[in-house]
């Protein structure tokens, strides 16, 4: 039977270890990196590259012609200078086929840091069962790694409800060997009625209603809105090849 573990937050993830094993990480960062990620590939994105922070992201950008690129970022939840804030709705307006370069805190640190798992799946409420869909394909000589992004050293509420929606869809589909930190993840996904109300009352959550960035809040809320499973591939997250929707 695959395994599935969670971990907190990035800092938690040890590269040395990710490489060791037959590992296949998903990343979230609900609020918002991941969520933004898939919202973007929703939305006609070519691919997303995220970055470990600014200086990179403007590097890479030097790759592309001006008019292919949007270049997003935050750190520690305010914006950038020269960037577009990582939010889903503002980067839907003109995303369509370009390159997202995004830089932020906690979500693209966190997927850079798993890079050396066999694969890396992007999960948000918005595609978590279609995430879990495509797990299915596990052997039981792997182990699914839930990587929360977490906040700056901190656990974050969203992602541990992230986490624990995943899990959900992961046994809605098939038998898994939960590790105790995945049942807790489980147990407290199970134990909650409204996952706006969830996503509201943490700590980045109450930072978005602060400065009125409700829609983004009920994108983020909205559970299987997607069918998309984007993953990251030599330094790039684009919709899964084999899989394409």
């Amino acid at each position: 039977m695959t395994k599935v573990h969670l971990l907190m937050k990035k800092e938690d993830i040890k590269e040395e270890k990710m490489e060791a094993g037959n590992k296949i990480a998903v990343v979230l960062d609900v609020l918002l990196a991941t969520t933004t990620i898939v919202s973007a590939l929703k939305d006609g994105a070519k691919e997303v590259i995220p970055v470990l922070h600014s200086s990179e992201a403007l590097e890479v950008a030097k790759e592309y012609s001006q008019g292919e690129f949007i270049l997003a970022g935050e750190l520690d939840t305010r914006p950038m200078a020269g960037f577009v804030y990582p939010s889903p709705t503002l980067i839907r307006e003109n995303i369509k086929g370009k390159t997202l370069i995004l830089s932020t805190t906690n979500g693209t640190v966190a997927l850079r840091k798993s890079a050396s798992a066999n694969r890396v799946y992007i999960g948000s409420l918005l595609n978590n069962s279609a995430v879990a869909k495509s797990l299915q394909g596990c052997t039981d000589d792997q182990t699914i790694l839930i990587i929360c992004s977490g906040n700056s050293g901190e656990m974050s509420l969203e992602d541990f409800y992230g986490a624990g929606h995943l899990i959900d869809c992961l046994l809605n589909q098939g038998e898994y060997e939960l590790t105790d930190a995945a049942k807790t993840a489980f147990y407290f996904y199970r134990g909650q009625d409204d996952p706006y109300e969830v996503l509201l009352d943490s700590y980045v959550g109450r930072l978005l209603d602060k400065y009125n960035q409700h829609p983004d809040l009920k994108i983020a809320a909205s559970k299987g809105i997607t069918s998309i499973v984007p993953i990251l591939m030599e330094g790039k997250v684009i919709v899964e090849p084999t899989l394409s929707r």
